[in-house]
């Protein structure tokens, strides 16, 4: 795994902007680009439930608004006694945007899971253009 503390510490710090006044769950995520920058993203929730955002999407709509494509890591953080993956919509988007990149998972009393983003995922929907 090439994920250093640097990308859970920016995941811990996009937690601290979450807004979760209903689940008071709060989850950071830091994507990396393969360039090296790092957009944090931090979940959103809303009274109707269907309209709450992840932190994980959030990351990676705010790169792609920024213009890039290519990613290498995503680090996701959550108080919870066991570090949380990403939901399953999360790790769709995150397989059709960046492919196979390394994933952190980590939790506020410093536990740490690492994977391949198609170990979490192993059967996604792949979609072309060209099919």
């Amino acid at each position: 795994m090439s994920i250093d503390q640097t990308l859970i510490d920016e995941a811990k710090v996009a937690r601290e902007n979450a807004a979760a006044p209903f689940s008071r769950f709060k989850v950071g995520a830091a994507l990396r680009t393969t360039g090296g920058r790092v957009f944090r993203g931090c979940n959103v929730e809303n009274a109707s439930y269907g309209l709450t955002v992840c932190a994980e999407r959030v990351a990676l709509l705010s790169a792609i608004a920024a213009g890039e494509r290519k990613f290498d890591a995503i680090a996701v953080v959550t108080q919870s006694d066991t570090p949380a993956p990403p939901c399953g919509p999360c790790r769709q988007l995150m397989w059709e945007y960046c492919g196979d990149i390394d994933v952190a998972l980590a939790n506020l009393g410093g536990q740490r899971l690492d994977y391949k983003l198609s170990t979490l995922f192993p059967h996604p929907f792949n979609f072309s253009l060209e099919d």
